[in-house]
């Protein structure tokens, strides 16, 4: 009988977690707020802690730090870096391009205004 009473224990329980995986799906406190409440929450906070002094505040060499890592960690996808350095040189060269048919042009603007 205790096997039998253990499955029908894991049988109720089996029962019972589709309904708690439903509850779980729902955002609840903060997270069912909508931005704006969420934000001017977070800023009563952060006012608090800049109050009480034990809000954190970047100097400029622990934000050089930050910087640095933040590039070595995006400088490790080959592929995303690859993809940058082609939208720089495509930049790069619609302007050299642009500059050169300006140069080889006649200005048109500055000849029609003196006939005005």
């Amino acid at each position: 009988m205790a096997n039998n009473q253990a499955g029908q224990g894991e049988g109720n329980s089996q029962k019972a977690d589709p309904a708690s995986s439903q509850k779980s799906n729902a955002k609840r406190g903060f997270a069912a707020m909508d931005a704006a409440q969420q934000r001017q929450i977070a800023s009563k906070g952060g006012q608090a802690a800049h109050q009480k002094g034990t809000a954190h505040e970047f100097d400029s060499e622990e934000a050089r730090r930050a910087g640095q890592k933040g590039g070595v960690a995006v400088s490790r996808d080959r592929e995303h870096m690859a993809a940058i350095g082609r939208k720089g040189g495509e930049s790069r060269q619609s302007a050299q391009r642009n500059n050169a048919s300006r140069d080889s042009r006649p200005s048109e603007s500055s000849g029609g205004s003196e006939t005005g």
